[in-house]
Order: structure tokens, then C-alpha cells, then sequence
């Protein structure tokens, strides 16, 4: 005769069968430094015997109001999240923050064109929100304002002073590489920059487009070297831009860029993928950098680094780390039902400018013209 199969287990019930509280037994699974360690195994031997796993996650998420994720917007594909080195580091250090450690991280890409990728916004369960480098009137921000859950932004927009923010001062921080361009003595300037409109726009791009930009990371990078040329009396530099920064976009920019303009000298980016995309075209075509053509980047990746780019460094994991602390805040804050002590902190990250090996005076005949 087939013997019954064993009736799966409850907290309730592992806790009558060995005679403590259903806290107790909740503490192994939740606080086992509560629990002796021959409590702890006492009890989990009993639950697996019985087919328990813990308790219910859902019915504690309802009990302590908290989820114990967060979700991360990107305005990119998901592969964005596993492919720019940037976005690496960001998310590595928001992972190192001490928020990060104790609850899951939930990314949540909509795209930069799919405005219907709001409901998963919507449908999200999750704690908070870190909204990555959105338009100041992208429908996605929108989204995440009407959860009413705490949201930190990263990077864009700038001018929104309700929310807290952590970035750096896009404009002052390519000034160091632009004036070191300037300094060397180079007069026929070119700018690669990424995205600067919601709506895909690929190539060359006036001044005029650039001030009306929607995205204000790329527009105050290019704003921000542009004054430093203009002090110079450079104007008529061409600038050329990409909707998506994968490397591919990068290499075409690159050969848009310096095909229609053989004169340049110099080629400032403004993220260190366009940079990689403008070394590995000027490589295929035995350009010599920097004797050919000084090129600069800006973000301050390992690869960068490795590679001798001279790039503006900007800290991005430390960036992460101090979204996840300031998130934590606002959503212990929220569970508590106190007000948090600072709502709204906007933090400017400083930057340094690396010097690398890809800069150097033009030739004699180029630097006089």
C-alpha cells in the first residue's frame, strides 16, 4: 500500500510541531543572528522535511510595506545596461551601495522612442525608482512621478528641482579637454556626441539644433566646449551625432565625420565609446593618433585607461553608490511615514581630466594655417 505523501508544511505549522512562536520560525529565515545556530538548523531541517521554504515573501512585503526592489529606467535597449561601459560602472557601484545589498535591483528598459513602454512602469513592483538620463519632458518620468514611490534621477534632467539628483556639471567638466586641444595648438576642431534629441537624429547637427536639445547631458558637453572654442575664435566647428551609442553608430560617426571634413585635426567626443568608435576607424585607415588626429573622450572607463585615451574621468560608480544611499533614505523614510530629512538633494560629482596619450600638437603646417 502506497504510503500518504507528507501534507506540505506552514510557519504555523512547523512552529506547533516544534513547539515554538511562527517569529521564531520566521527568524531563521529573516534574522538568524536572533536564532542559536542549533535553533536555526533545528527548525530548517524540519521546514525541508516538511517542504517549507520560508515565509511568504508577497505576505511580508504587505506586512513591512516594502517590496525590497528597486527599479532602474533606461531610456536604451536592455542590452545598453550590459554593453556601455558607463552604464557598467553606474550600476556596479549603485549594486556596491549598502541599499543595493539588501533588496534586488529591477531594470526596466522602455526604450528612448517607446512611449507605450510606460506600463511597465506602471506594473513595476518595486520599492523606488532611479530614472537613468531621461528628457526633462520624457513620458517615461511621468510614469514613475505617478506611482508616487521615491524616485532619485541620474544624470537628466538638471533643471528639475523636486526630485533628488546626482550628476555631475556637464558644461564645466569637457572644458578641460577642449582648452588642452586649444593649448596645443590645434585650429580645425570636430565634435562626435551621442544622443542629443528624444526623436533618432543621425549627423551633422548646427549649433542651433544643439541649443534647443532636449537631452541635456550631450547638449551642456557640447555647449560647454563649444564656449571654450568660441573664446578662441573657433566657430566653424561641424559636429556630428548618434542616436544610439554602441560601438557600430560610434565607427559610422567617425567615418561621417572625418570623411567630410579631411582637414580636421582633432576630434573631440563626448563619451569614450564615440572615442573608441574614432581610434579603431582612424586604426582601419592608418591614421596615426595622435600624430594624425588627437582625439578625446569623456567618461573615464577602464577600457579608456587601457587604451591611453585622454578623457575627462567622471566617478560613476561612485555615482551609483550615492543614488542607492540616498534612495534607501527616502524609501525608509516613506515606510516609517516620517519626512525624509532632505527630500530633494542635488548632488554635483566633481571631475578630472586624465591626459592619456592621444593628444598632441598638430604639425607645423597645420598648427599655422
Amino acid at each position: 500500500m502506497a504510503s500518504r505523501p507528507v501534507r506540505r508544511g506552514t510557519l504555523a505549522s512547523i512552529a506547533a510541531d516544534l513547539g515554538v512562536s511562527r517569529t521564531t520560525v520566521s527568524n531563521a529565515y529573516n534574522h538568524p543572528d536572533q536564532l542559536s545556530p542549533e535553533l536555526r538548523e533545528k527548525i530548517l531541517a524540519a521546514a525541508a522535511a516538511r517542504g517549507y521554504s520560508g515565509p511568504d515573501p508577497m505576505a511580508r512585503s504587505m506586512r513591512t510595506r516594502r517590496v525590497g526592489s528597486f527599479g532602474v529606467i533606461l531610456t536604451e535597449r536592455l542590452s545598453f545596461a550590459f554593453e556601455d561601459l558607463a552604464s557598467i560602472d553606474f550600476l556596479a557601484g549603485l549594486g556596491d551601495s549598502s541599499y543595493a545589498k539588501n533588496n534586488t535591483m529591477t531594470l526596466v528598459p522602455v526604450g528612448p522612442l517607446d512611449d507605450e513602454a510606460t506600463q511597465l512602469i506602471s506594473q513595476a513592483v518595486v520599492d523606488g525608482f532611479v530614472v537613468y538620463s531621461v528628457a526633462a519632458n520624457d513620458p517615461h518620468l511621468d510614469a514613475a512621478r505617478s506611482r508616487g514611490l521615491p524616485i532619485v534621477i541620474v544624470d537628466q534632467p538638471y533643471e528639475i528641482n523636486d526630485l533628488p539628483f546626482v550628476g555631475i556639471d556637464d558644461f564645466s567638466a569637457i572644458q578641460p579637454a577642449a582648452r588642452l586641444l586649444v593649448e596645443q595648438g590645434h585650429r580645425r576642431i570636430g565634435i562626435l556626441a551621442k544622443r542629443t534629441h528624444r526623436g533618432q537624429f543621425d549627423g551633422h547637427i548646427t549649433l542651433a539644433e544643439v541649443e534647443t536639445a532636449d537631452l541635456h547631458v550631450q547638449r551642456q558637453r557640447i555647449l560647454g566646449a563649444m564656449d571654450v572654442f568660441e573664446q578662441s575664435g573657433l566657430t566653424d566647428i561641424p559636429i556630428v551625432t548618434r542616436h544610439f551609442n554602441d560601438h557600430p553608430s560610434a565607427i559610422d560617426a567617425a567615418k561621417e565625420l572625418l570623411e567630410a571634413h579631411p582637414d580636421l585635426t582633432a576630434v573631440l567626443c563626448t563619451t569614450d565609446s564615440m572615442a573608441f568608435g574614432v581610434l579603431d576607424y582612424c586604426f582601419a585607415h592608418n591614421i596615426d593618433v595622435p600624430g594624425d588626429l588627437s582625439v578625446t573622450g569623456f567618461d573615464g572607463v577602464e577600457l579608456a585607461h587601457l587604451r591611453g585615451l585622454t578623457t575627462v574621468n567622471q566617478p560613476n560608480r561612485r555615482k551609483g553608490a550615492t543614488v542607492g544611499k540616498i534612495l534607501d533614505a527616502l524609501v525608509n523614510a516613506r515606510v516609517e511615514d516620517k519626512e525624509p530629512d532632505n527630500p530633494a538633494p542635488h548632488v554635483v560629482i566633481p571631475t578630472t581630466l586624465s591626459s592619456g596619450q592621444t593628444v598632441a600638437a598638430p604639425r607645423a603646417a597645420e598648427r599655422l594655417s
